[in-house]
């Protein structure tokens, strides 16, 4: 089934079975995540499209992220065919756990990341890897793999493609995922509903003060905080993406955090970001 052919069952199925509207989500949400794997490949320039899905990894702990690689294109072999991937262990795992695109341009080499998966990515004869997590707001509905059989760094056009084809599917996922949740009960009238105590862990803190941002750090924390990748970043303040993640390194160093999830909160608590 096609993407259009799934989108109208999902259409049809929402007034009338809730149980069939969250298949018809589904068979959606394969068809971008495999559509998206074919287009790193066609229009990217890609050797081998990959995309993980998050799922409950088997003797993981509770409440512990991961995905399966479930999408694919361009590859010769099948060792990276459903395969398994904790958050935080190789690239794509690290882009999961960053919530932030990563790359290398020879990723047998690299050390900035774990090496979990070399011979799978040798067998596919695989060396530069871009990874970008398809983030809507704090969700994150999978990760785009795009790699080469060759050694060269990721310009900035290739990784802003790679974002906007991303970002596109991310559009289409969270759609479908709206479209399968049950409409909205009427709400009570104020004077009818309790008054809920406030929790203590919302109470309110003094917020303290943090170091000036550059009016340019300003803007680019603003967009991550809404969950925008560098690349759609780039594109909207008409920077290039290398100029974003500086802008970025920077404002977590002055707001002392580690990675872009406490670089929203922080940015919230501070009142920096409404």
């Amino acid at each position: 089934m096609t993407g259009p052919e799934a989108a109208d069952t999902l259409t049809a199925a929402r007034t009338d079975d809730p149980e069939l509207a969250v298949r018809a989500a589904e068979l959606v949400r394969d068809a971008v995540l495999g559509d998206l794997a074919r287009r790193v490949v066609a229009e990217c320039g890609a050797d081998v499209g990959l995309v993980g899905v998050p799922e409950p990894l088997p003797g993981s702990r509770p409440g512990s992220e991961g995905m399966v690689l479930r999408h694919w294109a361009g590859t010769r072999a099948d060792l990276l065919h459903d395969v398994p991937v904790p958050a935080g262990l190789g690239l794509g795992g690290r882009a999961l756990a960053e919530r932030a695109p990563t790359w290398v341009p020879d990723y047998r080499a690299a050390t900035t990341i774990s090496h979990h998966y070399d011979a799978a990515v040798a067998a596919e004869d695989l060396y530069a890897m871009l990874t970008v997590p398809l983030m809507d707001g704090g969700t994150v509905h999978g990760v785009v793999y795009a790699s080469l059989r060759t050694v060269v760094p990721f310009g900035d056009v290739r990784i802003c493609a790679v974002g906007k084809l991303a970002a596109a599917a991310t559009r289409a996922l969270a759609g479908a995922a709206a479209w399968s949740r049950e409409e909205p009960r009427p709400e009570r009238p104020r004077s009818e509903r309790p008054r809920p105590e406030r929790p203590r862990s919302q109470v309110p803190r003094p917020t303290a003060p943090v170091p000036p941002l550059t009016r340019r750090e300003h803007e680019v924390l603003r967009w991550a905080a809404t969950g925008r990748t560098n690349p759609e970043i780039a594109a909207q303040l008409g920077l290039t993406c290398n100029t974003v993640t500086g802008y970025l390194k920077s404002a977590m160093h002055k707001l002392g955090v580690r990675n872009r999830t406490e670089l929203a909160l922080t940015a919230k608590e501070s009142g920096l970001v409404s």
